[in-house]
C-alpha cells in the first residue's frame, strides 16, 4: 500500500512523454456549458482588443511620420543627428581622451624622431660625398665611421620609438 501512495506523490519532474500526454488532454470536457461561453466570450473580446491595438498603432506610427515630414526630418537627417551625438559622446569619454593625448603625445616624439634621422641623414650625406666621390667600393663606404655612426643613429632611434610604443601599451593596458 505504501508503494502505492509513494507513486501518488511522486516529486520527479515531467519527462517529455508526460508533457505530451498532457498537452493533448482534452479539458473542455472537464468545463461546463456556461464556463466554455465565457471564455469563448473572452477570446472574442481580447482578439478584438489586439486588433483595435493594432490599427491605433498603426494610425500613430502614419502620424509620426507626417509630423517628421513637416519637419523636414528624414532617415539621413535622423542618421546625421545621431552620429553626431555618438562622435560627440565618444569624444567625451575619457578614455577616448587618453587615447587622443597619447596618439598626439607619440606623434610629436614621432615627428621629432624623423626630424632627427633627416637631419643626421643629410649631414652623413654631405659628409660621405667626398667618401663617394674617392671611393668606388661600397664596403670601403660601409666599413667608414661616417656610415657606421650614420647606421647607430638610426638604430637608437628605432629602437627609442620601439622602447615608447611598448611602454605606452603596458600603461594602456594596467589601465584597463
Amino acid at each position: 500500500m505504501e508503494a502505492q501512495a509513494q507513486g501518488l506523490l511522486e516529486t520527479e519532474p515531467l519527462q517529455a512523454r508526460d508533457e505530451d500526454t498532457v498537452a493533448s488532454a482534452d479539458f473542455s470536457s472537464m468545463l461546463s456549458e456556461e464556463e466554455r461561453e465565457e471564455l469563448k466570450a473572452e477570446l472574442v473580446q481580447l482578439e478584438d482588443e489586439i486588433t483595435t491595438l493594432r490599427q491605433v498603432l498603426s494610425a500613430k506610427e502614419r502620424h509620426l511620420v507626417e509630423i517628421k515630414q513637416k519637419l523636414g526630418m528624414n532617415l539621413m537627417n535622423e542618421l546625421k543627428q545621431n552620429f553626431s551625438r555618438s562622435w560627440y559622446d565618444v569624444q567625451t569619454t575619457t578614455a577616448y581622451k587618453k587615447t587622443h593625448e597619447t596618439l598626439s603625445h607619440a606623434g610629436q616624439k614621432a615627428t621629432a624622431a624623423f626630424s632627427n634621422v633627416g637631419t643626421a641623414i643629410s649631414k652623413k650625406f654631405g659628409d660621405m660625398s667626398y667618401s663617394i666621390r674617392h671611393s668606388i667600393s661600397m664596403p670601403a663606404m660601409r666599413n667608414s665611421p661616417t656610415f657606421k655612426s650614420f647606421e647607430e643613429r638610426v638604430e637608437t632611434t628605432v629602437t627609442s620609438l620601439k622602447v615608447f610604443f611598448r611602454r605606452r601599451r603596458y600603461e594602456e593596458a594596467k589601465e584597463e
